[in-house]
């Protein structure tokens, strides 16, 4: 592995790649179609994965969902202990009244950052659906929350990080396990 803290590589780009097409699948099979569902991704690395779900559901049905990205900063339920949080533009160029949107965010832990989006979405309109979509779920959940559509489950320990790596944002698509005692390197924590 040659870096210090890396405990395990649980899916390369290849895995991932076929995670976000079976991914597309299920979702294009709950909804019946593409037309009238819209992508959500949480920003940073949701808004990537978001991306790349809509390129797939585009090869498969001839049809590309809306695209948005949500910034759920000044949602979260720490935002008052961070020193300054980063801000990044929310961008939903459709309307939410009425249409199935699919929630995208990298890992599912305690389920705090999907209440955040969903306050914020909220804030947008009210959806018909609202359904979640997630590259790992890890368990460990601190609230009543549930994806629709997992990529892979991975049990972890409290003790471990669980990291989304994903172009353009990192050097290489990968989810890894680290050690959280152990300095982080570059890549997604959650």
């Amino acid at each position: 592995m040659g870096q210090s803290g890396l405990k395990a590589v649980i899916m390369d780009g290849q895995a991932m790649e076929r995670a976000v097409t079976r991914i597309a699948h299920e979702v294009i099979e709950r909804n019946e179609g593409a037309d009238g569902i819209a992508l959500v991704g949480i920003i940073r690395r949701g808004e990537t994965l978001a991306n790349l779900l809509a390129d797939a559901i585009e090869r498969i049905e001839g049809t590309r969902p809306q695209m948005g990205s949500l910034d759920i900063s000044f949602y979260r339920d720490d935002v008052t202990r961070a020193i300054a949080p980063v801000l990044h533009a929310t961008n939903i160029p459709f309307v939410i009244d009425g249409a199935n949107i699919v929630l995208v965010d990298d890992v599912l832990y305690t389920g705090r950052t999907v209440r955040s989006a969903l306050n914020a979405l909220m804030d947008y309109g009210r959806p018909k659906t609202v359904q979640l979509a997630v590259m790992v779920d890890r368990g460990h959940r601190e609230l009543p929350i549930r994806a629709d559509f997992v990529g892979k489950n991975v049990p972890s320990s409290h003790e471990e990080d669980v990291r989304v790596c994903i172009r353009p944002l990192d050097d290489y698509d990968a989810v890894e396990i680290w050690d959280v005692n152990t300095e982080k390197n570059a890549g997604g924590a959650n």
